[in-house]
């Protein structure tokens, strides 16, 4: 296979699982909609039905499965929320002549006549059947899956690791929860694209806290006609050029009721300070104290607006907590209501005589009946009586009644406390968030109907790259595929290679297909490396080293199906392969990171969840630059053909012996004790205690027994590591500063921020280490040209190469820069300047820039010195100074 081959085979597309069906063979009771959804979906296979409410999913679902059957025999298995099994039974199956069974055991599966069968979420959570036997599986209220790491979420993704199910659909009205990015669960389901690979592509990860994702912007075109591919989003027939009539909507009032709150006692924060007003959206534990404080006002309110309407009206009252249900069922007894414990034929019995009109008040939680059921036909209005951020059971919930065959206006009443109102927002911007992306999908559909050979080439992204190249006098940079480009660089002329290369699929940084980070998992990204780490291999010179940085990646048991964190072993993978391509393994470099920073971005290595359980817990991910050299020439003393020679006289044997000894400590010296230094401020201690562990004998139970202390004294902190170990060894580095960085720059000037930017200290100690003045380092992921960067200013030469032109514009203005900084010319280098020549200042981190506004005929002149702080980048303030010329 040649490079451009790879590439090419990286294009996918949602695949065909199914086959052709002609419209006459469709049962004739479905509208043309229905018709042409169905058509769709059975020739995909592996489809999702995203139909409004009353648009027929039930029925559209049926009649694939029906379709199915008539082709291939088997048995179809539809699986759906409590209480919607007779929409199914009674109605839309015997409509389309299809008898449909209820199984709840694998018995009942084994032994049914009929081909078709419904069974509910919790059999198969509980793994009360097996679906070993179908051959074709459709979700219906699908949404359930959104509940990313839900017990039924889990369960389904382990069964569809394992079964192999040909025809798979989902369907369901409410196709988001809070997130787009929600959506790819049910592409992982459907076998569209796997739940890792597609966060990957599409949403850019925030790296101070877990699970916060962002669609990303040179993506989101992509990433909606990627969804359109394989899910039709549908409001009205009129989107695919039906009519709309029988589909108008009753009006429908919302109506908000706010309960006031007694914000005396509004109670004090977690540092003792009293609040001033109770506030639900302030944590987990508030919002549960506000909702069980108010339930008595709340449901009286509940109560008066009942009155209000006349008596044979019909209610359904939503509820959150188990108390609101007592307090419903002591205050209206004629309420019937739906709880978790019932068994569920009791429950399916309630939700169906409520749907019949049988009862006239309905009590529940939305996550037990709010979703699937249709209550339209005797109901329209409603009463939530306690509200919570999730706008999912909410919409589904409302849509109980708002929806086609309504025949009533609709009133919705939603009653809160006062200090509920952030929840209320919350809930408000998802439903915004709901609209937008049902007008996006809604215009692809009404641009492209269900051509998906249409929709397809909105999914293409571009092969190949007009390469550009930017030369200074200490750097060549090139915006470039770094495959490419480092084919065409001549042999053994790199004096050393540091990179920090994509950790397989963890990140994308562009669109193109030649980003590395677009890739299936760990055997995409080493096949497509497979072309550059020979090339690599060629132009380093004999002898010489390239450093490879790399991290062990986590794997979350919600995505595995392991149900806990695994690790990926990233760095034994990058060893194999750079071994298999000929380089010498030779080392290994530790950089420690703080654990507590990592848990702030991972949540695997929480403290309570190890005091329940310390078994699943691992520990910190440090980091490691992997040292790999090319064979020398000449093998009898394995020097390389240029060595990188050390001075005795200034790298002496002392220094020698302590940087090449193990890592050995032993317990010594007592610590300081917590009361002497708990008067100091946190940033103080933080140095006393390197300073300490510097020149100090290691004492692990000491260490323990202070960090206990202070954190009782209220001087430990959450959010980072106060005491984190101190290493002596020369491979294990940790004082690396995480944030000397370009990115600091690149904020500063509200520019893009890289994804995963080197720190100035590896790369500064890797290129002192490995190399002479005026060699040579190479970077083939430049990214923002970090190494190129510090390369120039420790006075070596670079050659970097970057994939994304953002990144690769914003990297030349920093090598220009620094190059410019080492080469302008100061007040007391014997200068040769007109008078009025004007110097452009440097703003380069860390440095005195001088600013000369002009040269005057006196013989004294006035310059600012203006110094940059390097922790920070912000601005340390000017000094004015005359200086005799």
């Amino acid at each position: 296979m040649t490079y451009q081959d790879f590439l090419q085979s990286k294009i996918k597309r949602a695949e065909y699982f199914g086959f052709e069906i002609a419209t006459e063979d469709i049962h004739t009771s479905l509208f043309p909609h229905q018709r042409d959804i169905v058509k769709w979906a059975v020739k995909g296979g592996r489809r999702a039905i995203f139909a409004s409410f009353g648009l027929g999913k039930t029925r559209m679902q049926c009649e694939a499965l029906s379709q199915i059957n008539a082709r291939e025999g088997g048995k179809h298995l539809i699986i759906a929320p409590l209480g919607v099994k007779q929409e199914f039974q009674l109605v839309d199956g015997p409509a389309l002549g299809m008898k449909i069974e209820y199984v709840r055991t694998y018995a009942e599966v084994e032994a049914c006549q009929s081909p078709f069968m419904i069974t509910n979420y919790e059999r198969v959570r509980n793994r009360n059947l097996s679906l070993n036997q179908f051959t074709s599986i459709s979700l219906d209220e699908a949404n359930v899956l959104c509940d990313f790491g839900s017990d039924t979420f889990q369960t389904f993704i382990e069964i569809f690791q394992t079964v192999n199910v040909k025809y798979r659909f989902v369907a369901t009205a409410v196709a988001m929860r809070n997130r787009f990015k929600e959506l790819i669960h049910y592409a992982g389901f459907l076998g569209i694209m796997d739940t890792g690979q597609a966060l990957t592509e599409f949403f850019m990860r925030n790296s101070e806290k877990a699970g916060d994702l962002k669609l990303n912007p040179h993506q989101e075109q992509r990433f909606w006609a990627w969804l359109a591919s394989w899910a039709v989003f549908i409001e009205k027939p009129s989107d695919l050029g039906y009519s709309d009539e029988s589909y108008v909507l009753p009006t429908i009032e919302i109506i908000y009721h706010t309960v006031n709150v007694d914000h005396q006692n509004a109670g004090a924060d977690s540092w003792g300070q009293t609040r001033l007003f109770r506030d639900a959206a302030l944590s987990l534990k508030d919002a549960a104290r506000e909702k069980r404080d108010t339930i008595e006002v709340r449901l009286q309110k509940a109560l008066d607006i009942m009155q209000q309407e006349p008596p044979e009206t019909h209610w359904i009252l939503w509820h959150k907590l188990e108390d609101e249900r007592h307090a419903i069922q002591k205050a209206i007894p004629e309420a019937k209501s739906v709880y978790g414990t019932q068994e569920i034929e009791e429950r399916e019995e309630l939700i169906m005589g409520f749907a019949n009109g049988q009862y006239r008040i309905f009590s529940s939680k939305p996550q037990i009946a709010g979703s699937g059921c249709n209550f339209q036909r005797h109901c329209n209005n409603m009463l939530f009586i306690g509200v919570d951020y999730s706008f999912n059971y909410l919409i589904q919930a409302i849509h109980r009644i708002y929806r086609f065959q309504q025949q009533h206006p609709v009133k919705i009443h939603i009653i809160f406390a006062e200090s509920e109102q952030e929840i209320i927002k919350v809930v408000d911007r998802k439903w915004k968030q709901h609209n937008d992306l049902l007008a996006n999908m809604r215009a692809i559909i009404q641009k492209y109907g269900l051509s998906h050979q249409a929709i397809s080439g909105e999914i293409m992204r571009t092969i190949g790259i007009e390469r550009q190249e930017v030369r200074g006098k200490n750097f060549i940079a090139v915006n470039n595929d770094c495959v490419i480009e480092t084919q065409s660089m001549p042999t053994n002329s790199i004096d050393m290679i540091i990179t920090s290369i994509p950790f397989s699929d963890h990140y994308e940084y562009t669109a193109k297909y030649e980003d590395m980070g677009h890739n299936d998992g760990n055997d995409g990204f080493f096949g497509q490396m497979d072309f550059l780490t020979p090339e690599l291999l060629r132009v380093l010179k004999p002898g010489r080293v390239a450093a490879i940085h790399v991290k062990d990646r986590i794997l979350y048991g919600n995505v595995t199906g392991l149900g806990m964190p695994s690790v990926d072993p990233f760095s034994d993978l990058t060893v194999a392969h750079f071994r298999k391509h000929g380089f010498i393994f030779i080392g290994r470099i530790t950089i420690v990171t703080d654990v507590v920073r990592e848990n702030n971005q991972t949540y695997r290595l929480g403290w309570t969840e190890n005091s329940k359980d310390s078994t699943k817990m691992g520990c910190g991910m440090s980091e490691y630059v992997m040292l790999f050299r090319k064979l020398p020439s000449d093998l009898s003393n394995s020097y390389a053909d240029e060595p990188v020679k050390k001075d005795k006289e200034k790298y002496r044997r002392g220094r020698w012996q302590l940087d090449a000894h193990g890592y050995w400590r032993s317990s010594g010296n007592r610590l300081m004790q917590a009361d002497e230094i708990s008067v100091w401020s946190v940033k103080s201690i933080m140095n006393w205690w390197r300073k300490y562990n510097a020149s100090h004998i290691y004492d692990y139970a000491a260490h323990t027994q202070l960090s206990q202390e202070l954190e009782a004294k209220g001087k430990l902190p959450a959010v980072f590591m106060l005491f984190a170990p101190v290493s002596h060894d020369p491979n294990v580095w940790h004082d690396v500063t995480r944030m000397r960085t370009l990115n600091g720059n690149q904020s500063r000037k509200n520019l893009a921020n890289h994804v995963c930017p080197m720190q100035f200290d590896i790369v500064d100690r890797l290129i002192e280490e490995k190399t002479n003045p005026g060699e040579t380092v190479y970077d083939p992921f430049g990214g923002i040209m970090t190494v190129p960067y510090r390369a120039i200013k420790l006075g070596r030469k670079a050659y970097a190469c970057e994939l994304s032109e953002t990144y690769f514009k914003d990297g030349i203005a920093y090598c220009r820069a620094v190059e410019e900084s080492l080469n302008a010319p100061s007040l007391f280098d014997d200068l040769e300047l007109e008078e009025g020549q004007y110097l452009e200042p440097d703003y380069v981190a860390g440095e005195l820039i001088k600013t000369i506004p002009s040269l005057p005929s006196e013989k004294e002149v006035q310059f600012d010195r203006l110094f940059v702080d390097a922790s920070n980048g912000k601005n340390g303030g000017l000094q004015t100074e005359t200086v005799s010329l």
